[in-house]
């Protein structure tokens, strides 16, 4: 399974930015997919993940202001996100689940850069 994260960039306090995340290879085997992340001298948290049946969880920071959606036809995630805050700044980690064997693939990280 590979991952490529795009959408990262920069953005204004209280602006937004959408990322998505597309899956290739061995994509029909995956279950949940999400996004983490990953601030500057900090570490990686969980950001929000969708079940392949499109069930949605997210940290509690983001509620509301996140939205995690998925295409399963392009086996595709996305992330919106609204009312950007500066300490939502930092690497964001595309993730996907394979459901058989359980391991866990992460894309390589897209910048989100929020400035005042």
């Amino acid at each position: 399974v590979q991952l490529q994260a795009s959408g990262g960039g920069l953005a204004q306090a209280g602006g937004s930015l959408r990322l998505s995340c597309a899956a290739s290879g061995s994509h029909s085997s995956i279950s949940n997919m999400g996004w983490s992340r990953q601030a500057p001298g900090k570490q990686r948290e969980l950001v929000a993940i969708i079940t392949s049946r499109g069930s949605p969880n997210y940290a509690d920071s983001m509620k509301g202001r996140f939205t995690i959606s998925r295409d399963n036809t392009k086996n595709t995630v996305y992330l919106q996100m609204n009312n950007l805050q500066l300490e939502d700044t930092g690497v964001y980690y595309c993730r996907a689940l394979h459901s058989t064997t359980g391991r866990l693939y992460w894309g390589q990280g897209t910048q989100v850069t929020v400035s005042s």
